[in-house]
C-alpha cells in the first residue's frame, strides 16, 4: 500500500466546504440567538402551538443538553430541543423549532423520502464504518470482487446522505410556513430565520459531497487495479 497523492483532490474540496458550512450555520446561529422574536415566544412555546396547530398534541418537546443539538425522534413521537432554543425567545430559536416540528408532521404523514432514509439507515450505518475496511482489504489482497463490496457497502451511506437532503429541505420549507400560517413570524423575523435554515442546510450539502467524493475516489481506485489484473 501507498500513499495517493490523488486522495487530496478528491478529499480536500469538500472537505473545506463542509468546515466552511459548519462556521455558516454556528455563525447564523449565534448572530440571531441574540435576537428576540417579535412574538416573545420562547422555542418550546412556539413547538407546541405549532404541533398544536397540527393535529399532533401526542408530540412531547423535551429538552436536551448541548448546542444545536436539537432532534425529532421518529420512534418516541418526542421533539428534542437544546437548551439554547427551548428556553430562549430569539429567532434562531423558533427557525430550528419549527424545523423540527416540520420532520413531526413528516412522520405523520409518512413523507415518502423519510421511510426510505429510515429503511437505508441501518446499512448506511454499517456500510460508513467497515466500507472503507472491507474496500482496502479487497484491494490489498487483489480480489475485486470483496472491493467491490466495500464500495457498495460505503456507497449506501452516501445514498443514505442524497435521501437526507430532500428531507431536510422540505422540513425547513414545512417551517417557514408554519411559523407564516400560524402568525408566529413577522416578515422581519421570517427572513433572519430563513438564514438560519438555509445555513443549516448547507451542513448536509456538505455531507452528501463528502461521501460522494469517497465513493469516486474508490471507484477510480478500483478501476485502476481492474486495469492493470487485466
Amino acid at each position: 500500500m501507498y500513499f495517493d497523492p490523488m486522495y487530496f483532490v478528491f478529499a480536500v474540496p469538500p472537505l473545506l466546504f463542509g468546515l466552511w458550512a459548519q462556521w455558516k450555520v454556528k455563525s447564523a446561529f449565534g448572530k440571531y440567538s441574540n435576537v428576540a422574536n417579535s412574538t416573545g415566544y420562547t422555542g418550546a412555546d412556539i413547538a407546541r402551538r405549532l404541533l398544536d396547530s397540527q393535529g399532533l398534541r401526542h408530540v412531547s418537546v423535551e429538552a436536551v443538553p448541548g448546542e444545536l443539538t436539537d432532534h425529532y425522534d421518529p420512534r418516541a413521537k418526542v421533539v428534542r430541543l437544546s437548551e439554547a432554543t427551548m428556553y430562549r425567545n430569539s429567532v434562531a430559536a423558533i427557525g430550528v423549532v419549527a424545523h423540527e416540528v416540520g420532520h413531526a408532521i413528516q412522520d405523520a404523514e409518512n413523507y415518502a423520502p423519510m421511510r426510505t432514509r429510515a429503511a437505508i439507515l441501518p446499512v448506511a450505518n454499517i456500510g460508513s464504518i467497515l466500507g472503507p475496511y472491507i474496500f482496502m482489504l479487497g484491494i490489498f489482497i487483489n480480489m475485486f470482487g470483496l472491493a467491490l463490496l466495500g464500495l457498495l457497502l460505503f456507497g449506501a451511506a452516501a445514498l443514505f446522505q442524497a435521501v437526507t437532503l430532500p428531507v431536510e429541505y422540505n422540513a425547513s420549507n414545512r417551517a417557514m410556513r408554519l411559523l407564516v400560517d400560524n402568525g408566529l413570524v413577522t416578515s422581519y423575523d421570517a427572513g433572519m430565520a430563513r438564514q438560519v435554515l438555509d445555513a443549516a442546510a448547507l451542513t448536509y450539502v456538505a455531507a452528501l459531497l463528502q461521501s460522494l467524493a469517497q465513493v469516486l475516489y474508490y471507484a477510480m481506485l478500483l478501476s485502476g487495479n481492474r486495469r492493470r489484473d487485466d
